[in-house]
């Protein structure tokens, strides 16, 4: 993959995420706050967003969306190292429950 197809990937990429975004702060904010990462003013402002908005901002060479999980503890429960697959919704259900503590901390 050369340079300007990884910038093309970028771009569509931001445009994915910042479609999905408004889709889930319209259905439902609380949810869409917690699953994106986000503040509320952030929400307010995706929500306003114009499709020329959405596209301008889309097309930089940065990308928008990035990991919230850098604890390795929360990518250990997420990928299940080292743990059988029966502990696998277990694993889940504590990353899901670190993270949402996360939200209430950032909030």
């Amino acid at each position: 993959m050369n340079a300007d197809q990884i910038l093309a990937e970028i771009r569509e990429a931001n445009l994915s995420y910042l479609m999905l975004a408004q889709s889930l702060i319209r259905a439902d904010r609380e949810q869409a706050l917690y699953r994106l990462g986000i503040s509320e003013e952030t929400a307010t402002l995706l929500n306003t967003l114009s499709a020329a908005q959405m596209l301008k901002i889309a097309s930089g060479n940065t990308l928008l969306c990035r990991f919230r999980m850098d604890d390795d503890l929360v990518w250990g429960l997420l990928t299940s190292h080292g743990k059988p697959a029966a502990n696998d919704s277990v694993s889940r259900l504590h990353a899901s429950i670190l993270l949402a503590g996360r939200h209430q901390e950032a909030a």
